[in-house]
C-alpha cells in the first residue's frame, strides 16, 4: 500500500506522527469505452465552450457557477489562503461512545500507522479507546477539504472514518408514512418467528458477488475462445402478497427448509391439530367425573337449579287437585 497522506494526530499535548492509508478498494471489474468496428480507445479532449481550442492543465482553474451566465474564477492562490488548520494534523475534539455515531454519516476508511518513533502513544490511544469502548471525534483535511471524521480501533489498528456532515444527510420525508399504517399482533409475531428463522451471526466471507463472478467468466470465456457457460438463474423475488400472513407462513417454511429444519406438511399439522383438540375434550370429561365429591360445576349448578324450579312449580298443581274435587262433590 502507498500512503496518501502523512501528519499527525493531535491527542491532548501528545503527537502521534502517522501516514495514512486507503482502508478498502473496489473490486468492479472496469471497461474501456472502445470504436465498436475496430477496438481503438476513445479519447476526449478538454475544449473551451467559447473559442473552441483544447486547453491544458496549466490552464484550468475552478469556476463557481452564479447562473446567468456569470462564473466566478477561483485559482490555487485562493486555495492557498484557506484557513485550514487541520491540513497536516488529526484534531481529537471529543471522544464519544461508539452507538451515539449513526453509521449513515460514515463515508471511506482509512488505516493510520505509526512512525516508529510514534509506536508508544499510538498504543496508548488504541488501548484507551478499547479500555473506554468510545471513538474519538477528530477534524482532518484531506484533498483540500476539511472533513469530519472517526478514529476507532479494528484489529489491533486506528481506522480513521470520515464522515459526511449532517447538512449532507437528506431527510426521509414520505408522505405515506405520515398515514396510520400498523401491523396486527399476529403479523408481528409471524415475522418474528420468520427473523428468528433467519438469524445468524454476521461473517462478511460468507458472500459473494454473483454478478462480478460471473462477468469475469464471460471475459476469460472470450479471451480463451471457448463457449460462454450461462450462470444460474437466481430465484426471482415473489410478487407484492396479497395475504400478508400466509407469505410470512411460506417465508418461514422456506427459511427453515434452507437450513434443512424439516417442516411438517400441512396434513399432518391439521392431524397434531384435531389430536390436540380431542385431548382436551378427554381431560375435560375425566375432570368432570372426578368432581363428584366436589363442589358441583357452574353447567351442573345450572341443572340442579332449574330441576329445582320445575318442582316447585308442579307441587301446587297436585294440591289444587283435592280442593277441586270436594266442590264438585
Amino acid at each position: 500500500m502507498r500512503a496518501i497522506w502523512k501528519g499527525a494526530v493531535s491527542f491532548g499535548l501528545v503527537s502521534i506522527a502517522v501516514r495514512l492509508y486507503s482502508a478498502t478498494e473496489e473490486k468492479d471489474i472496469r471497461f474501456h469505452q472502445v470504436h465498436r468496428d475496430d477496438g481503438g480507445r476513445i479519447k476526449y479532449k478538454r475544449v473551451c465552450s467559447i473559442d473552441g481550442e483544447e486547453v491544458s492543465y496549466d490552464d484550468i482553474a475552478k469556476g463557481y457557477d452564479l447562473g446567468g451566465g456569470e462564473m466566478v474564477i477561483l485559482t490555487d492562490d485562493d486555495f492557498a489562503d484557506l484557513p485550514l488548520t487541520t491540513s497536516r494534523a488529526i484534531e481529537v475534539l471529543e471522544f464519544v461512545p461508539a452507538e451515539q455515531v449513526d453509521p449513515i454519516l460514515y463515508n471511506k476508511a482509512y488505516y493510520l500507522e505509526p512512525d516508529k518513533t510514534a509506536a508508544k502513544p499510538y498504543a496508548l490511544l488504541r488501548d484507551a479507546l478499547t479500555n473506554t469502548e468510545r471513538v474519538a471525534i477528530v477534524k482532518v483535511a484531506l484533498r483540500q477539504r476539511e472533513q469530519l471524521a472517526t478514529l476507532r480501533v479494528r484489529e489491533d489498528v486506528l481506522v480513521l472514518n470520515t464522515m459526511l456532515w449532517p447538512d449532507e444527510i437528506r431527510a426521509a420525508k414520505f408522505d405515506i408514512l405520515d398515514e396510520d399504517v400498523s401491523a396486527r399482533p399476529a403479523e408481528l409475531a409471524m415475522a418474528g418467528s420468520l427473523i428468528e428463522s433467519m438469524a445468524a451471526d454476521f461473517d462478511p466471507a460468507t458472500y459473494t458477488d454473483n454478478y462480478r463472478e460471473a462477468l469475469q467468466e464471460v471475459i476469460e470465456a472470450k479471451v480463451a475462445g471457448r463457449e460462454v457457460v450461462q450462470p444460474e438463474e437466481t430465484e426471482e423475488a415473489p410478487a407484492a402478497a396479497v395475504d400478508l400472513m400466509a407469505a410470512l407462513r411460506a417465508s418461514v417454511e422456506r427459511a427453515k427448509a434452507a437450513r434443512g429444519e424439516s417442516a411438517p406438511p400441512a396434513a399432518a399439522k391439521k392431524a397434531a391439530a384435531k389430536k390436540a383438540t380431542a385431548a382436551k375434550r378427554d381431560d375435560s370429561d375425566d375432570s368432570d367425573d372426578s368432581d363428584t365429591e366436589g363442589a358441583a360445576t357452574p353447567i351442573k349448578r345450572a341443572a340442579a337449579k332449574k330441576t329445582t324450579t320445575a318442582a316447585k312449580k308442579a307441587t301446587p298443581a297436585k294440591k289444587a287437585a283435592p280442593a277441586k274435587a270436594r266442590k264438585s262433590a
